[in-house]
Order: C-alpha cells, then structure tokens, then sequence
C-alpha cells in the first residue's frame, strides 16, 4: 500500500531528513586515513542520539539477513556496493567510501547515502561518484507531480549505462515515510512514461548504485549483508529522500 503524505508530514519528514544529512555530514568528516568504520558509525550515533532521534537501520533484519543490522550506518569500502557493516576495518590512502544512514524522528523516517574517497583519490573513482551523483540529480529531475516512476528509473539507468557502469536489477529505491522501506519501489533502470504514478505527497528514496566494471552481478559476503562486485570493481551509491509536490521534487534530506 502506497501512502500519500500530507503537507504537514513532508514539514515532518524534512526535520528527519535534517538528522540524515548531519549524521552523513558527520562520518563524511570523521573519515581519514586510519580511521576505523566502526569511528564513522560512532560520530553517526552522536549526531542522531543529540537530536533524540532514532535509527532504522539498528537492529533492522529484512528476510534475507541472517542477523539484525548492528550499526546505524551502511559502510561499503571500495568493490562493497552496500550494506557494509561499520567493522574495525582501518580506512587506508585512496579508498572510496559510501556511507548510508536513516533516522526516524516524531515517527518520520529519512534515507540518505554518499560516496566519497578518502586521502588521494583515484580518476576513475572521481569519474564513478561524479557520475552516480548526476544520475541521482536527474532521478530527482524526473520526479515531477504528472509523470510515472519510469521517468525516474529511466532518467537514473540512462546516465549510468552511458558511462559503461553496472547497475544491479534487484536493488534500487524504496518508498519511505513512517517506516524506512514502504511501497512503491524505485528501480534504477525503466521505461519512460510507464509504472506508478508520480502525485503530490509521494514520497520516494532514490539510490543510484553504479558498478565501474560494467557487469550487473554481485555478490553477498559471508556476514550475509555485504554486497560486492563479482569482478573486484568499485562501487557507488548515491541517494536521498524525495518529496513530489506541485511546486516540484522537495530534498528532504539536504544538509
């Protein structure tokens, strides 16, 4: 079932949205060169503890997960697409990093990912997170009141494929609203004008994940929530949490 949110409610989910884009402003600047992910997750829980919101993520076990989530952010280094747990993994000169977090708020959720490198960064990692930020951008574009979810899967795929990157089928964006994973989903590739109509009060988490290698596949590790890419490329992930209103995509989780 697909939830319309009142304008009141999207006031109340962009003050979730607000946590998010702090806890991420948080870890994004605790990470360097030795810092543990296990570090970025600590300067995530102070930043969601201090303004009495809580994480959807923590504790969150969705059928595939073999155990509950244990962290209140995603770190996924290097070829890990998502779902990364914050372990005591040292980050070291050039890693790319993509950190994802959620609050929930006065009963609100917010979702929000980034992808950043720590030290020197490589071109071509500079070239991935550039590029999945542009397909975030255009997803966003695309997600006007009077057109269809395959406007936005189509506008996100289309960016990605023309820059050779892989894109998983299975996994894309997600309704979201009082829980973190509501209806409709958002896949990240589709067909334009086709798919769930796109209506004031919608709203979505778009979350382009881009491959470097180009192939499609991945794998899950052994802890059961880790995915990676099959041919040892790195990954990207970008995302945020999205209203559709008449006067056009509302951010909710901007800084």
């Amino acid at each position: 079932m697909v939830e319309i949110k009142t304008d009141a409610s999207l006031d109340a989910m962009r003050e979730a949205g607000r946590v998010v884009a702090s806890a991420l402003d948080a870890a994004q600047r605790a990470a360097a060169v030795g810092v543990s992910l296990r570090e970025l997750d600590e300067a995530a829980r102070e930043v969601l503890r201090e303004a009495g919101a809580s994480s959807p993520f923590l504790g969150y076990r969705p059928q595939f997960a073999p155990t509950p989530f244990p962290a209140v952010i995603c770190a996924s280094v290097n070829d890990a697409i998502v779902h990364g747990i914050p372990g005591d993994y040292r980050l070291r000169d050039g890693d790319l990093v993509t950190v994802d977090c959620g609050a929930t708020l006065d009963g609100w959720s917010g979702d929000a990912a980034v992808s950043f490198t720590v030290g020197t960064p490589r071109p071509a990692d500079v070239r991935l997170i550039e590029t999945t930020r542009q397909a975030l951008e255009a997803g966003i574009a695309a997600a006007v009141a009077g057109g269809r979810m395959g406007d936005i899967s189509h506008a996100v795929g289309t960016v990605g494929r023309a820059a050779g990157y892989g894109i998983m089928e299975d996994y894309g964006g997600h309704g979201i609203g009082r829980r973190m994973h509501e209806d409709p989903p958002v896949p990240n590739e589709g067909r334009p004008g086709r798919g769930f109509p796109l209506r004031h009060g919608l709203v979505l988490a778009i979350e382009p994940m881009f491959l470097a290698g180009g192939l499609d596949a991945y794998t899950t590790d052994a802890d059961g929530w880790t995915l990676r890419t099959t041919d040892g490329s790195r990954a990207a992930h970008s995302e945020h949490t999205v209203a559709i209103t008449d006067d056009g995509p509302r951010i909710l989780t901007a800084l």
